[in-house]
């Protein structure tokens, strides 16, 4: 089990009182001045800027493939997949967050990792209907926070490329 999700399952404060209240684990994300928000349990790594090789004829969101200790791992442009704008801020590298789906790994091309946040899964939100229909279609809902919106991604179905147009 990864060590920043055992936080809360090993800790001895945890009793039947609190059980009733689970909390929720997310890896926070900067993406285009969003935050999002992704299951811990889901992150296998966070990696400093990598050298990417370009893919032939790859759909748009795949920024490439990069070599992660001898494993070739497909690299997500989470930027394009959102249909944000173009990161233009060449002073500061971006990101990425290592997950895994169906045996494969994939890294999110992200433009800044922030804190690991235990959210009460009672605060959890279905999508509000006002969120951008794409957004929608790659959340599994979001947490309100002072001041903005923790959109919490579905790591499957971002990865799900058949979609994008």
């Amino acid at each position: 089990m990864n060590a920043l999700a055992q936080k809360n399952i090993m800790s001895p404060e945890n009793n039947d009182a609190e059980a009733s209240s689970t909390t929720t684990d997310l890896l926070t994300v900067m993406i285009g001045g969003q935050r999002f928000g992704i299951p811990i349990l889901q992150v296998q790594d966070v990696l400093g800027e990598q050298t990417v090789t370009k893919i032939p004829l790859a759909p748009p969101e795949v920024a490439g493939s990069l070599n992660l200790r001898g494993r070739i791992v497909t690299a997500i442009d989470v930027r394009t997949r959102l249909a944000l704008p173009a990161y233009e801020d060449s002073s500061h590298k971006r990101m990425g967050v290592v997950v895994e789906h169906d045996q494969e790994l994939y890294s999110l091309v992200i433009d800044k990792v922030g804190d690991v946040m235990s959210l009460s899964a009672d605060d959890f939100e279905s999508n509000p209907p006002t969120l951008d229909p794409l957004w929608r279609e790659v959340s599994a809902g979001i947490y309100r926070l002072q001041g903005e919106l923790l959109v919490v991604l579905d790591i499957p179905r971002l990865l799900n490329l058949s979609h994008t147009s």
